[in-house]
């Protein structure tokens, strides 16, 4: 063998080892992000994920003022992060009407014109539950915020007394609509007969609509993410002792669903979860989309991230995130294919942030690599 042979042979070698030296450990970090009795509230609950155009990540909360129940005097708090989730801003407050609850936050992000849309909702007055649908919306990364706006008219339907926006995030979907998963009562007492909807917009907010609503007293909090064909999964917190997370699947953008099912392969409790898709099989080399939930059928504990390799058909992987109390969560991922949870545990107690990557939810079988 010739020593320019030799040479190339060497650097061939070298050069496969570093690419095997450049998959990144498994990783899981945590810190807490609201924590109860912050800024001289009660309690935080209800968290929210977005990462902005320009890659700044914007987590919400509910700041419950006095009592810390679903009607308490209720203010929507903002934390935001340049840095991917690492470091975080001093908490603010970006809607508070006195001693009604503004909350519910569901925020959807404008990928065209980078503004930032906040969907939430307000009672009608002080300790009665939501009626009203609220929009606000950033054009700059979150730094300030529009006056809330009224759109409970075209926002849902005049005969549901109560409504809730989310919680989690909205989508953008390929054609440019902003999908926001909302639930509502079709009754005057709260919780008696609840169901699933979406609110959409066609024209970058200028207006919002809601489509129809899924199978009644099926499901209720619910988000949503969009497959590589165009239909929309949902996947939601279920009802009347399923104990399973409930699902279903719109092929016209979010207006008419198909009878919601449940999936054997998420247990649950019934508990408001996060749905998110992390990479697509046109830019990775293969689709993966998660979801967290409780995973403890009884009670809300467990915490638990679940993965799938196939649109949403099979859950393959699942890894555990916390064995004590956690309810609410929400899921997002920066522009490092780092994944964030935001969640509900009384060990901080209040919200606590987690970030992993996909080899720690996979223990290493599987790792993030481009086309």
């Amino acid at each position: 063998m010739t020593r320019i042979m030799i040479c190339v042979a060497l650097i061939s070698i070298l050069q496969g080892s570093s690419t095997a030296n450049d998959v990144p450990a498994p990783f899981i970090e945590r810190q807490a992000l609201f924590t109860n009795g912050q800024k001289g509230y009660v309690g935080y609950r209800i968290p929210s994920l977005v990462v902005t155009r320009r890659g700044t990540v914007l987590a919400f909360a509910e700041g419950r003022r006095k009592t810390g129940r679903d009607w308490d005097d209720i203010d929507l708090a903002m934390r935001r992060s340049k840095d991917g989730g690492k470091t975080w801003s001093d908490i603010e407050f970006i809607a508070d009407q006195g001693e009604l609850t503004m909350g519910n936050p569901c925020p959807v992000v404008d990928q065209s014109t980078g503004t930032i849309w906040m969907l939430l909702c307000r009672g009608s007055k002080p300790g009665c539950g939501n009626a009203h649908v609220l929009v606000m919306k950033s054009t700059n990364d979150g730094e300030t915020w529009s006056d809330p706006v009224d759109i409970t008219p075209s926002a849902k339907d005049a005969a549901w007394p109560f409504v809730g926006t989310g919680p989690g995030h909205g989508i953008q979907l390929k054609s440019g609509r902003l999908l926001i998963p909302c639930w509502a009562d079709a009754t005057q007492k709260i919780g008696e007969v609840q169901f699933s909807f979406c609110i959409y917009s066609d024209d970058h907010g200028a207006t919002w609509k809601h489509g129809e609503r899924l199978t009644p007293n099926a499901s209720d909090e619910c988000d949503i993410v969009e497959l590589e064909d165009g239909t929309i999964y949902f996947n939601a917190r279920s009802r009347q002792q399923k104990r399973q997370r409930a699902w279903a699947i719109s092929r016209d953008g979010g207006h008419r669903w198909t009878d919601v099912r449940y999936e054997a392969a998420q247990p649950e409790p019934s508990c408001d979860g996060g749905v998110l898709r992390l990479t697509d099989s046109r830019r990775f080399n293969k689709s993966r989309v998660l979801v967290s939930c409780p995973a403890n059928p009884n009670r809300r504990d467990h915490l638990t991230i679940h993965m799938s390799y196939d649109e949403c058909r099979n859950w393959a992987v699942s890894n555990l995130v916390d064995p004590g109390y956690s309810g609410y969560s929400d899921l997002t991922v920066t522009s490092d294919n780092t994944v964030l949870c935001l969640y509900e545990t009384t060990s901080v107690p209040g919200i606590r942030l987690i970030r992993f990557n996909v080899e720690w939810l996979t223990d290493g079988k599987d790792s993030l690599i481009p086309r």
